[in-house]
């Protein structure tokens, strides 16, 4: 995939934060996917695996995981393997992306297998967990890719049954409006509601349409580690969308002190840039830069948190700041 811009990396860092939580990880699996087997699992049945694959992740597709899902069917228990692909943008190319994926972690499984007990995958009753391949797509265009392999392989029609294939899940969040989402009742229904915020005059219309009280209620039993991922899932996409760092921490410390119902009440659209541009010069006009300076420096910090690329926080700093690139470089490095 081409190289995405801050904003997509931000959004890349927070679908990576959402589905390595194994509570936030069950509720997408039950609540956003149509199929029986899901529909009970629970956090416990998800074990993480990522890290023995992240070789294959490329910077840019750092915020795929791939989990195994353990599912007692009728007694017999067996697990598959998710591999969630998570987009900002169409990519043409992801299901020959997600086919690569799927033929090394049966590979993978192979060679587990053959280290345990020599010669097993020779064997008449040697079988390979399901792969289930899920596109997450959160991009605000309509997705146009293929999501079947043979659709990606010239005159598959002729040679279809010489030609493997296999189709991806397409969940596209642009088709749940946020009356369907509150249905779900869950805390991940809240970050997808949030997660589709394109601007900050965006947050008029959400205020308008979510129930203060299906925050709170969403949210009452929530455990503290899921209200902390949560907390920064949700700074990271005001950050995202050039809200100011000390409104989208306010926002984040509303999450983690369960203040939920008061999520969108007090939040004010206005002009972001103008407002940056406004209090760079009174800061040099009555000598406060240094109060200037402490808000880039928190700024930074938060986006390095979330691991995003230093080249990104610098664009990042030019474009929200209006900096050059040489005071944004002399300002990172300054923190280092």
């Amino acid at each position: 995939m081409a190289k995405s811009s801050s904003n997509s990396k931000t959004k890349d860092s927070s679908s990576k934060l959402i589905f390595e939580n194994p509570v936030l990880c069950a509720q997408f699996l039950r609540g956003y996917l149509d199929i029986p087997f899901l529909k009970e699992i629970q956090p416990e049945d998800i074990e993480d695996v990522s890290e023995r694959y992240v070789h294959m992740f490329t910077e840019e597709r750092n915020s795929d995981v791939v989990k195994k899902v353990h599912i007692k069917n009728d007694g017999t228990p067996f697990f598959l393997v998710s591999l969630i692909e998570h987009k900002a943008k169409v990519d043409y190319n992801v299901v020959m992306q997600v086919f690569r994926y799927m033929a090394f972690i049966w590979e993978d499984y192979e060679k587990e297998q053959e280290r345990q007990h020599k010669g097993i995958s020779r064997t008449k009753d040697f079988k390979y967990p399901p792969i289930l391949s899920v596109v997450f797509y959160d991009g605000t265009e309509e997705w146009t890719a293929a999501t079947s392999l043979h659709d990606r392989v010239l005159l598959s029609d002729v040679f279809g049954k010489c030609i493997p294939d296999y189709r991806c899940i397409l969940m596209q969040l642009k088709d749940y409006s946020n009356a369907e989402l509150m249905e779900k009742g869950d805390e991940l229904s809240i970050l997808m509601m949030i997660n589709k915020l394109n601007r900050a005059s965006d947050f008029k219309g959400i205020g308008e349409e979510v129930d203060a009280g299906y925050l709170k209620e969403a949210t009452a039993d929530t455990p503290g580690h899921v209200l902390d991922i949560m907390a920064q899932v949700i700074e990271a996409l005001l950050l995202k969308i050039n809200v100011p760092y000390e409104e989208a921490a306010d926002f984040a410390g509303q999450v983690k002190e369960r203040r939920m119902g008061e999520l969108f009440s007090n939040f004010e659209a206005y002009d972001v840039q103008a407002t940056r541009r406004e209090a760079r010069e009174e800061g040099r006009k009555e000598g406060k830069r240094e109060a200037f300076n402490e808000d880039m420096a928190k700024f930074i910090s938060a986006l390095k948190e979330l691991a995003i690329a230093r080249e990104d926080i610098k664009i990042q700093l030019m474009k929200q700041y209006h900096l050059s690139a040489e005071e944004a470089e002399k300002l990172i490095a300054e923190r280092e």
